[in-house]
């Protein structure tokens, strides 16, 4: 794939991933400049803010089931600030999007810590997702339990 192709199916796997945090009745919000493409989620009555990184990627598929790859910044996973950030995962299968992954940043970290999740190469963490038989792998790893998981965000009612 081109840089182009993914500069475009970066930027489309955003604006889904925003479109959610929306219909969810959350405020969303790109910043002005760029610092760690972030988006900024805002439950507006109380002052609720979420930073939430999204990562896309094109899905391939395999034998049984599909895979893909996304690279986060290390130092931007190891770099724990009180709002912490949400990372979604979220891939493009075919013609449709997979269900997002939505794994907070500390868990994130954990995995990563204490289980060895994902390689490193360079100062960036490498992430192999699998879906298989209704589950979600990382390097062995089940992340089944952070599909969908929005949790830290629930409905809100206008």
């Amino acid at each position: 794939m081109s840089k182009k192709y993914n500069q475009y199916l970066g930027k489309a796997g955003h604006l889904v991933v925003m479109s959610e945090f929306l219909i969810r009745g959350w405020n969303v919000a790109i910043p002005e400049v760029d610092v760690g493409d972030y988006i900024f989620v805002v439950e507006d009555k109380n002052g609720v803010f979420r930073r939430v990184q999204v990562k896309t990627s094109s899905a391939t598929i395999r034998k049984k089931g599909f895979s893909a790859q996304f690279q986060i910044s290390l130092k931007q996973l190891q770099t724990l600030t009180p709002v912490l950030v949400h990372y979604v995962f979220i891939a493009r299968l075919e013609n449709s999007w997979t269900s997002p992954l939505i794994i907070s940043q500390d868990i994130l970290f954990g995995y990563y810590e204490n289980q060895q999740m994902g390689t490193l190469h360079n100062e960036y963490l490498n992430l192999y997702f699998t879906w298989e038989n209704n589950q979600i792998n990382c390097s062995k790893l089940d992340f089944t339990k952070h599909l969908e998981d929005y949790s830290d965000f629930p409905i809100i009612y206008h």
